[in-house]
């Protein structure tokens, strides 16, 4: 009798030994060609760490126990959440800034792969919500014609140096461009050399290629705003229009991946950043983290709510809060930040809820 029991006694601490080695996280450091998986248990035991080619990482997943998988938010994140969603696992993606306070000493794959793992552990993580197709798709859209905006900005910039060099002042702006800069190729008595002219020239157009593409890019997201439930309710908020409300859907979807309002602007870097110690709390500006176009854009679209707001307060309570801020001795940028906090709240609120903004 004695011996059964010590073999129970076996059995049973051989079968808890084998779970608590069960890989329970599974951190993956993402690349082009050659990826790092490191798997932990639930008590953050390293059970295993393997490098592996592109190739074999779906059937490695295939293969590991339903687990939590994080990963850092980064390009391609998006495809391969949702290939490992598909084999039943829990999948985080993660900000590369939340991921880099647990990289020890120096930095490489490995332990990039172990950082990942870790902060994939925590419950406070903060995790990007898996974008859809479309998403993704609208995404793409505002990326291009970002670009394309970034490029004929620079483009006008470089004309507008090069004449300058030359004691031509051009006025900022596209029509002047797009205008005037083509009256001064045609002025033959103003000492530009054919070479110089020729340079212009072919700027120009490469300006208005620019112009064009963006012209088009617009077009489309101006389109899929009209057609959209969501952007429409977005667009009843002040300073929201197509490009706002195209960038908030393809980076907030339904808003249900946010807890609440705040956490949707904390994510766009729109609340302060804090620095406390000894007790003391201390506010400072806003943390900027997050989707920095989105942000951008936001700021741009507060601003013209600021000034709509402005000629009659009294119209609403956004009015109302702003014009308070404004009376008690705060700077104009201020409160137009201040603003983009509310709006990207006021957002969230009509996309989760499912209902246009009333002002009052």
């Amino acid at each position: 009798m004695p011996r059964l029991v010590f073999e129970n006694q076996s059995s049973t601490a051989s079968k808890k030994g084998g779970h608590m080695n069960k890989t329970s996280i599974i951190g993956i450091d993402l690349a082009k060609s050659v990826f790092q998986a490191h798997g932990m248990t639930s008590s953050g035991k390293q059970t295993f760490a393997r490098q592996l080619k592109r190739a074999e990482v779906a059937k490695f997943i295939s293969k590991q126990p339903k687990c939590i998988i994080g990963i850092e938010a980064c390009s391609g994140s998006h495809y391969w959440a949702k290939l490992f969603k598909q084999y039943g696992h829990d999948v985080k993606i993660i900000p590369p800034s939340y991921v880099k306070a647990y990289v020890r000493v120096n930095k490489n794959d490995k332990r990039d792969a172990a950082a990942i793992a870790e902060a994939a552990s925590r419950e406070q993580a903060p995790v990007v919500a898996v974008k859809t197709t479309e998403q993704l798709d609208l995404q793409a859209l505002h990326r291009v014609r970002e670009d394309s905006v970034n490029n004929r900005t620079r483009t006008g910039n470089r004309i507008r140096g090069l004449l300058a060099e030359q004691g031509i002042v051009v006025k900022r702006g596209h029509a002047a461009t797009r205008y005037e800069v083509a009256l001064i190729l045609e002025d033959a008595s103003n000492g530009l050399s054919c070479s110089l002219r020729e340079i212009i020239a072919d700027l120009r157009e490469e300006w208005l290629r620019c112009d064009d593409r963006v012209d088009y890019y617009t077009s489309r997201i101006e389109k899929i705003a009209r057609s959209d439930a969501r952007c429409k309710r977005l667009m009843t908020i002040p300073g929201v229009g197509p490009v706002i409300s195209t960038l908030l859907v393809a980076y907030a979807g339904n808003g249900q991946s946010y807890r609440g309002s705040r956490d949707l602007a904390a994510s766009l870097g729109l609340v302060p950043a804090q620095h406390s110690s000894g007790g003391k709390d201390v506010l400072l500006g806003i943390s900027k983290r997050g989707n920095r176009q989105l942000r951008k854009q936001l700021v741009h679209g507060a601003r013209a709510a600021y000034r709509s707001l402005e000629k009659c307060p009294e119209s609403s309570r956004l009015g109302l809060w702003a014009q308070s801020l404004r009376a008690s001795g705060k700077h104009v940028n201020k409160i137009v930040v201040a603003i983009a906090n509310k709006l990207a709240r006021i957002a969230w609120s009509c996309l989760v809820n499912e209902r246009d903004y009333k002002a009052l």
